[in-house]
């Protein structure tokens, strides 16, 4: 059986350090915030070229705390619409909705899986505050032209970077420093995967990053004193130990993805089966591989049967979830169509070229019924 992300296999790789610095950490006495956190905030921030970076407990409230502090420096306020895409994960929607913000949800492009300037450009009212691109499956959006159009419109850009480590743009920067701020999540199936829950914020805004300290602490800037009404939303101390172990692999990580993809890319020849676009660079990371199939149930089973695990990512889109049911009467056809047929194959930094070749050989096999 070829899985389709073995994070034992994955996390097995670091099994002697792990050991190690859990043992430092357990004899340290010290087991909130602190060392172990600072020294990953620093290291990542580094990583991806900003100024600071914030560890916070996960993805959704990186993204919930981005957009709390903008309304505390009264940058947003209640009722402000945020465009981002209708083809997202729930949680960058649920963001928006927790802070009393309004989705203005926009189709992405059928090749690239993500929003682009044009389609954003035709929803902004005196209304929009900000935009929400999310780098999908590891693929960077086109920043520079979103970053161009909300400058004319005086809008913020926040980056939904949690599948997006690594990625690096046509000039140069890296993922999570193409936007006023960017939210990451250290989910364990992320490129860059905690054992556990764990996200961050990138920023180059001191008054951002100083806000946002103190409301993932109860509002606090030193025991005792509370000068906001603030979250419980630190980021564990254990968990940026060992994300600080897993960074000094990532890139290589990230290069074995796009490895794979790339004989996927050659070897994949069926007019069954569409593949996702790539420009061959660094601006995608392919934390997932995405193709999409007409038949994606007979697909999967398929698979299934010949010992072949595949994901899906994701089967419904936002607008049409139970828990967004002021949605439900929207339309959204080229993200509907995508949600429909999408269908995530086997990538990861452990895979071997032969499960890869096999995988490619079966796929290539499938008679599209």
């Amino acid at each position: 059986m070829i899985p389709f992300l073995d994070l034992k296999q994955i996390n097995q790789r670091f099994t002697e350090e792990f050991e190690g610095v859990f043992t430092a950490f357990l004899n340290s006495g010290q087991y909130m915030l602190g060392p172990a956190v600072e020294d990953f905030e620093s290291e990542f921030a580094n990583y991806c070229g900003t100024k600071y970076c914030i560890g916070v407990s996960n993805g959704l409230d990186a993204l919930i705390l981005i957009l709390k502090a903008y309304k505390l420096l009264g940058d947003l306020k209640a009722g402000d619409e945020v465009v981002v895409p209708s083809n997202t994960y729930i949680a960058t929607v649920l963001a928006i909705l927790n802070e009393g913000l309004v989705p203005v949800f926009v189709e992405p492009n059928k090749t690239t899986f993500n929003i682009e300037a044009g389609a954003i450009q035709l929803v902004i009212t005196n209304k929009t505050k900000a935009i929400l691109p999310v780098h999908l499956y590891g693929q960077l959006c086109e920043m520079e032209a979103i970053n161009a159009l909300a400058l004319v419109h005086n809008l913020l850009v926040i980056e939904d970077a949690a599948q997006a480590h690594g990625a690096v743009s046509e000039t140069g920067e890296k993922a999570g420093n193409l936007s006023h701020a960017a939210g990451f999540s250290f989910y364990p199936s992320k490129n860059l995967g905690a054992l556990g829950d764990a996200g961050a914020i990138t920023t180059n805004n001191k008054h951002l990053k100083n806000t946002i300290v103190k409301l993932r602490n109860y509002g606090s800037s030193q025991k005792y004193v509370n000068d906001i009404v603030g979250v419980n939303n630190r980021l564990d101390a254990l968990q940026a130990l060992f994300l600080s172990l897993k960074l000094k692999a990532l890139n290589a990580d990230n290069n074995r993805r796009r490895d794979i993809a790339k004989q996927y890319f050659l070897g994949i020849n069926n007019a069954a089966i569409t593949l996702p676009s790539y420009k061959d660079n660094e601006s995608h990371v392919f934390h997932l591989f995405v193709v999409l199939v007409d038949n994606r149930d007979a697909f999967i089973e398929y698979m299934e049967a010949n010992q072949i695990v595949t994901a899906i990512h994701y089967p419904m889109p936002p607008h049409q979830q139970k828990a967004l049911k002021q949605f439900n009467n929207l339309s959204f056809p080229v993200s509907e169509h995508i949600h429909k047929h999408c269908v995530s194959l086997p990538i990861s930094p452990v895979q071997t070229n032969a499960q890869t070749q096999t995988i490619i050989t079966v796929i290539n096999d499938y008679n599209g019924k």
